[in-house]
């Protein structure tokens, strides 16, 4: 936590300003990273809003930036970055209309009424893939093959075990069907 007496005299003026600004919110302790993320913050904020003053001044033909600029670079950035309620006769006008139409009757019973089952993320979902086996055919050998030729049967016979193979696709359902 941030001293807030320590090492005034050696920040910068701006982070002077935070720390004043800090203190008047009835913020006693902080780290002393907090201002240096106001800080960073503060410039990337007076930063962007000149940049757009600039392009404000350039596209109205101006040498340099005015205040009126400024005035419409802020204004935009409050435009982009917060959005206004709508106005309260607005509101009440809408509330009006969704109140108009009843809430369903519930049906009553002990506890916390639930939504029905192929609503709820719980029910059981998923698939399972099951291999199903083949009657196996007979592998027989008839004579010794060479070393080279030995590999080669071997790996007929993998491949013929794996085409036997063959899997089985079966569901659970999701939950009661309900006709609509």
């Amino acid at each position: 936590m941030a001293d807030t007496n320590a090492d005034d005299d050696d920040l910068p003026r701006d982070a002077r300003v935070i720390k004043t600004l800090l203190k008047s919110m009835g913020i006693e302790h902080y780290e002393l990273r907090v201002v240096h993320q106001f800080l960073e913050l503060w410039y990337r904020y007076a930063v962007d809003v000149l940049s757009d003053g600039q392009v404000y001044a350039e596209h109205a033909g101006k040498a340099a930036i005015e205040a009126d600029d400024v005035k419409f670079a802020i204004q935009g950035k409050v435009n982009f970055s917060f959005s206004q309620p709508p106005p309260r006769e607005v509101l009440l006008e809408l509330s009006r209309s969704r109140n108009k139409i009843p809430l369903p009757k519930t049906v009553g019973g002990p506890g916390i009424p639930l939504p029905p089952e192929e609503d709820t993320l719980i029910s059981p979902n998923y698939q399972l893939v099951i291999p199903r086996k083949q009657p196996a055919q007979a592998f027989e050998e008839t004579e010794e093959p060479e070393e080279g030729a030995a590999l080669n049967s071997s790996q007929e016979l993998r491949n013929d075990h794996q085409t036997h193979l063959t899997p089985q696709r079966v569901s659970f359902p999701l939950g009661p069907k309900h006709p609509k």
